[in-house]
């Protein structure tokens, strides 16, 4: 039988309005958690018709309860224990942007098993002891949710699991981790070395004082151990990942990158291939053209291949106090439209999609396929034809070679660009030329990535 639209809703309406509140307690009132405070705060009305109900932070955990006040004012419930909020019966979802592996795994855990979902932009939590917290969660029935974990501002998770879920993910590759980017840009931009370029970003608050995990590629392969298991439905193998930093790039490489057309980006790639997953960090050249290489500064990108939609790419901030509460926000609005539905409605956890797929291996280093970019110093100029020929001898495709520009200080250089070529064979093509005579100092080789479908 018809029924009016307007008499149709009029019931559900009277239903939303009786759905109660949903509470948050938020462990962590530092960068992400006073953005989220302010953001919750804000726009709440905008975030409650979105959500179909009320989101109230209230309980906080806060080392220093002072500073805390200072910023929730007395409208939230302060303590210096974590773990009251994680298992307190008043709140129905924690949020933790505490960060950490440790104390944070605990928390985490106990909310979980007081029946609570659980928020999160901890990606080095999830990375570690991901495995541990989601088969937790599933046998509770809760959420963990965590875009803000992965990205920052770009909901690349959702992206993932709703806007591509049709599709079978063939490969994902991104630019996810700020403050090396950063670097790279004032490297190419300002002739910088990477000393420099790194001092300039700690002067800016890009970096912190100790920049280990950012400039050692560790952050980015948090990162893209989430988003592999996302695409692939794999377990987390941050383990088995191959992470290489930013740390040993010489301006020299970053000036030739340009010369032959390319820019260098720390890029994380997971790509399916027939005997397993790539799953790798580092330094890679991209064509200069290419959509990733115009992403500059601090700013993030993500790209993902898959057999439906095609070649897609998501762009934003890669850091910031509101733009991860941003992310941080959308997932507890998730977590309100899900909370009180069958568990299996849930987004789905990691690692359980195809079980073939959960199998896939991570590929070791050698067996990655690859075209690369090599360096290499010589006594004279006329040795450019010796290093090609070289390289051809062990089977490695040579596909343009090059002299670098002169330099002051650089000796002769010769680039070389190879077609894809198993990262093992290069290897033993390296190790070779770099025993000759016409050689004058170490070989310096990065990967090569044209990003294409």
């Amino acid at each position: 039988m018809y029924r009016d639209p307007v008499e149709s809703l009029e019931p559900l309406h009277h239903r939303q309005a009786a759905i109660r509140t949903l509470r948050v307690g938020m462990i962590g009132i530092g960068t992400v958690g006073s953005g989220t405070f302010r953001v919750l705060a804000r726009n709440r009305a905008d975030i409650a018709a979105r959500a179909g109900r009320s989101i109230e932070l209230v309980m906080v955990a806060a080392r220093n309860l002072e500073r805390a006040a200072g910023i929730v004012g007395d409208s939230v419930a302060l303590t210096a224990d974590a773990m009251h909020v994680a298992t307190h019966p008043d709140v129905d979802v924690v949020v933790e942007v505490a960060g950490g592996t440790g104390p944070a795994r605990d928390w985490v855990l106990a909310a979980i098993a007081h029946g609570k979902h659980v928020v999160t932009a901890n990606k080095a939590l999830l990375a570690v002891h991901g495995a541990e917290i989601f088969a937790a969660a599933r046998e509770k029935g809760v959420i963990v949710a965590y875009e803000g974990a992965v990205a920052v501002s770009i909901p690349i998770i959702k992206a993932l699991r709703e806007g591509l879920a049709a599709n079978r993910i063939e490969w994902v590759a991104g630019i996810i981790n700020g403050t090396t980017n950063f670097i790279l840009s004032k490297m190419r931009d300002e002739g910088l070395d990477f000393a420099a370029a790194l001092a300039q970003a700690q002067a800016l608050g890009y970096a912190e004082a100790d920049p280990s995990f950012d400039i050692e590629g560790i952050d980015a392969a948090h990162k893209l151990t989430l988003l592999a298991a996302n695409a692939f439905g794999m377990p987390l193998r941050f383990a088995d990942a191959q992470v290489e930093g930013i740390t040993a790039l010489q301006g020299v490489d970053v000036a030739c990158a340009e010369q032959l057309g390319y820019r260098i980006k720390l890029l994380g790639v997971a790509r399916r291939q027939a005997a397993g997953v790539e799953l790798r960090v580092q330094p890679v050249l991209v064509p200069a053209a290419h959509l990733m290489a115009q992403v500059n500064g601090s700013m993030n990108a993500v790209m993902v291949k898959s057999d439906a939609a095609g070649l897609t790419m998501y762009y934003g901030a890669g850091a910031g106090s509101e733009q991860t509460a941003s992310a941080v926000i959308a997932d507890l609005v998730d977590v309100a439209r899900l909370d009180g539905v069958h568990a299996a409605q849930h987004v789905p956890h990691l690692g359980v999609h195809a079980h073939a797929t959960n199998a896939l291996a991570v590929l070791p280093r050698a067996a990655v396929h690859t075209s690369h970019y090599l360096r290499v110093p010589v006594h004279a100029l006329d040795q450019i034809q010796t290093i090609a020929a070289s390289l051809a001898e062990r089977k490695v495709p040579v596909h343009q070679v090059a002299l670098a520009a002169e330099r002051p200080g650089v000796g002769p250089q010769v680039l070389v660009l190879t077609g894809p070529v198993e990262q093992g064979a290069l290897d033993l093509a390296v190790h070779a030329l770099q025993a000759r005579a016409e050689v004058a100092g170490p070989v310096t080789t990065l990967r090569v990535e044209s990003l294409e479908g």
